[in-house]
């Protein structure tokens, strides 16, 4: 043990500090209550002391307007009020918590049937072992496509993944969230956000440049090529610092969830037989591609069901983003239950609708959880105080008159430090796109150069901060495999993501920049 000991590294003293100190701190619905009553103490002392600044934005004719915004504090009468009557509101337009509920009502079928332990043995069997650290992090960039399901669905798979071949399966849950989170915004293909990023960005261009706009693609090039060497970057990590962090892990250490049979199904179950999981297989691609083709039937042609009915879009604003995740439920559904009933592991409907309640049952503490954060995030939200701050960090930086490069790394920290306040990307480029756009392009610059800027910024924090709206949630995947698990835990495994991506990936950014690569199409 004292050897062992001494073999550890700076890096992995920092990190049993890190999870120690961190593992110290309340249960996670405790620290957002505490939190709630910060902000409340925040609001009072800064609505007190005048706070507001002034946000320029561009109504849907594209003419500037000016508009106040002070810091409001949560004791006033109005605030009051909203924190009497506004509970259930805030909980019901908690995204998160509806998205994992939908969810889960296809993959817990998908996982309970042993569709999901299949998957995992496929994989592992195509893929040489020196690569399959890779592939789990790039499937965890490329889930963002289906919006948040990658949450749900990748990271659970890289623990179960990852105990398949005998490593540590808190590994795979760092090396999928890394991929799922800490680059959310690039990706091979348009996302959702995509679309979101895009139209903010033409608001802004409209400020000073009526008529000039950029294509969802503006920034693909340089997404396509983040995406793969960050992925490699982060395999490395996990590989590197991650895994040799860990050490060897003991079953023993299971929560009881996982224990009982209740959590994530074992990596070690052999399956109904190689012939009944072949054939479960077969009719889960036939499944599969049922589904794909019913939407491409509903996509396809002018006035398709899944286009926007306005513009005709299949990106923006259309019901096929819209309702991806239904579609992500409706896809592990039916291939769960076709594999199922081609291994034999499902013989009736009753059997389904027991697997998505015993899905359910074991998602309480989590939907409590959810139910503080929310309240959180809306309280917050009420007082304006993270876009009073975000105006103001980007007023600092616009009257600093910095050149361009120096300009681009002042925007990214920023960006950084503010994603560990305010980690929902929209609402920060809302706030920083209408100002910083306008100034690049008067620069000289393309405006895509900001947009790529703000795609590396906006991720790395995701990972190390417990405001994410699914912070808790990877907590409860450690849990099931580590009963001790805690934020400290998470943070720990996951902060030397952060430290290596923001300054590599910064360092990527820059170079595109200065060696004038195009950013996109």
């Amino acid at each position: 043990m004292a050897e062992a000991a001494a073999k550890r590294g700076g890096m992995d003293r920092m990190l049993d500090v890190i999870e120690k100190v961190g593992n110290k701190v309340p249960h996670p619905a405790v620290i957002f209550l505490v939190m709630i009553g910060v902000v409340i103490v925040a609001s009072v002392i800064l609505s007190a002391l005048g706070s507001y600044v002034t946000l320029e934005t561009t109504d849907a004719e594209g003419t500037l307007t000016s508009q106040i915004v002070k810091v409001n504090s949560l004791l006033s009468t109005e605030g009051l009020r909203f924190m009497l009557t506004s509970w259930v509101d805030n909980f019901m337009g908690f995204s998160a918590t509806g998205m994992i509920l939908v969810a889960m009502i296809g993959v817990g079928v998908a996982e309970q049937t042993g569709l999901v332990a299949a998957l995992i043995r496929k994989i592992v069997a195509v893929t040489p072992g020196r690569l399959i650290t890779f592939v789990i992090v790039l499937l965890g960039g490329l889930s963002s496509i289906a919006a948040d399901a990658g949450y749900v669905v990748l990271i659970p798979l890289g623990a179960l993944a990852f105990m398949s071949l005998g490593r540590h399966p808190l590994a795979g849950i760092a090396a999928a969230f890394a991929g799922v989170s800490a680059m959310f915004g690039v990706n091979l293909l348009i996302t959702p956000l995509d679309g979101a990023l895009t139209e903010i960005t033409n608001d802004a261009i409209a400020l000073v440049s009526p008529g000039t706009s950029l294509d969802l693609t503006a920034t693909m090039w340089f997404s396509i090529v983040s995406l793969v060497l960050m992925s490699a970057l982060c395999a490395w990590i996990t590989e590197k610092f991650v895994e040799p962090h860990l050490g060897k892990y003991d079953p023993a250490e299971a929560g009881p969830l996982a224990s009982e049979g209740a959590g994530p199904a074992d990596a070690d179950d052999k399956g109904p037989g190689a012939e009944a999981e072949a054939r479960g297989l077969r009719w889960a691609g036939w499944a599969l591609l049922a589904v794909l083709a019913a939407v491409v039937a509903l996509s396809w042609g002018e006035g398709a069901v899944f286009r926007n009915p306005e513009t005709g879009s299949l990106i923006s604003d259309s019901p096929l983003m819209k309702g991806l995740i239904v579609l992500v439920a409706i896809i592990f559904l039916a291939v769960g239950a076709a594999y199922g009933a081609g291994a034999g592991t499902l013989k009736s409907t009753s059997e389904a609708i027991g697997m998505i309640d015993k899905a359910f049952r074991n998602m309480g503490p989590l939907i409590f959880l959810f139910l503080v954060i929310a309240q959180f995030l809306a309280f917050f939200g009420f007082t304006n105080i993270a876009t009073v701050l975000a105006v103001n960090m980007a007023d600092m930086l616009v009257a600093a008159n910095l050149g361009s490069v120096t300009l681009i790394l002042g925007f990214v920290a920023a960006i950084l430090v503010l994603d560990i306040l305010m980690p929902g990307s929209i609402p920060k480029w809302a706030i920083f796109a209408p100002i910083f756009i306008p100034l690049f392009i008067q620069l000289g610059s393309d405006p895509a150069t900001v947009l790529a800027a703000y795609r590396v910024a906006d991720s790395p924090m995701n990972v190390v901060t417990p405001l994410m709206g699914y912070f808790p949630l990877i907590v409860i995947f450690c849990q099931q495999y580590q009963k001790d698990a805690g934020v400290g835990t998470v943070i720990a495994i996951m902060l030397p993501y952060t430290m290596w991506l923001v300054p590599v990936w910064t360092a990527l950014l820059i170079g595109w920049y200065s060696l004038k690569l195009p950013w996109g199409f």
